[in-house]
């Protein structure tokens, strides 16, 4: 009778003993209603919080942030996060006038706003990005630009492909509006912060609907992100630029000048659900997973 209870008891020690592992290991739920708890089950290693925020501005940032938003939905119920384009001065304008929680820019808030509204919005630098010259796939006998061959085209000085090498074929410019940090980033660091030519030259207001231009426009050039352009291999053709190719290594390495950091700017110190996705695009699943998924370079 007593070795019979000795058994007994041994069992019901084993199974609370399994049961505490089973329940160790789980993963965490991630809290709605306003809450928050640590390790979301996305694997954010974040607070999931809930509520709705919505961030916008630059096209070139926004496939990185889409991603990033909707992996963090997914482990966070409660949350919702809206992405949206528009450039990166209309993210900043939007930001600093309270109309969207995240302004998400290619450039700094200084270069796009008046000193009070700047002064108002809080840095947060989320990725180094890189941009590439392409053109339309009938654009033959040109691999390379140096910068001061491309400040001949996008100026004017240069208005036929045969000038760099090419072939016997007119040069059509896509532009981009005044608005965009893909734009000012290009004018700044390839042009010398010279003026672009508009004789001859469209206007496309994102990275995607420039992509869709230079596949359409025979002769045509433009610039884009790293992550449209790998989503559209073999629909356009990159450019070296000073003899180095557009990619990650050369980014980080340096040695690729075409190059910016990412912005996420709030008005104020962030809190909530803001803070929460911002402390989530500077952990290690987006800077260690996602960033080099999409072909930009992690800060962290």
């Amino acid at each position: 009778m007593i070795e019979r209870t000795r058994r007994l008891g041994a069992v019901i020690v084993m199974t609370g003993l399994l049961a505490a592992a089973c329940s160790s290991s789980s993963t965490p739920s991630p809290t709605t209603g306003g809450g928050a708890s640590a390790g979301a089950s996305s694997g954010a290693g974040s607070a999931c919080v809930s509520g709705s925020i919505t961030a916008a501005g630059s096209t070139a940032l926004q496939p990185l942030v889409e991603k990033a938003s909707k992996d963090y939905q997914a482990g966070c119920s409660g949350a919702q996060i809206q992405v949206q384009g528009g450039g990166s001065g209309t993210g900043l304008t939007q930001v600093s006038q309270g109309a969207v929680q995240i302004g998400n820019s290619d450039v700094t808030a200084e270069s796009k706003l008046k000193s009070p509204d700047a002064a108002g919005l809080v840095d947060h630098i989320v990725a180094k990005q890189g941009w590439v010259m392409v053109v339309n796939p009938d654009v033959t006998g040109v691999t390379n630009l140096t910068s001061a061959q491309a400040t001949d085209i996008w100026t004017g000085k240069v208005t036929n492909w045969k000038d760099v090498g090419g072939a016997d074929k007119a040069i059509v410019l896509i532009l981009r509006p005044e608005s965009s940090g893909t734009r000012s980033t290009f004018k700044k660091i390839v042009l010398g912060g010279q003026s672009e030519a508009s004789g001859q030259a469209l206007t496309e207001d994102s990275n995607g609907a420039v992509v869709a231009a230079v596949k359409g426009t025979p002769g045509s050039t433009s610039v884009i992100g790293f992550a449209y352009y790998q989503q559209n291999k073999g629909q356009v053709t990159a450019l070296q630029l000073d003899g180095v190719e557009a990619t990650v290594d050369n980014m980080k390495a340096g040695t690729y000048k075409l190059a910016a950091d990412g912005h996420m700017y709030t008005k104020g110190q962030p809190d909530g659900l803001t803070k929460a996705f911002l402390d989530y695009m500077l952990g290690p699943v987006v800077q260690g997973t996602t960033i080099p998924g999409l072909f930009y370079a992690p800060v962290k």
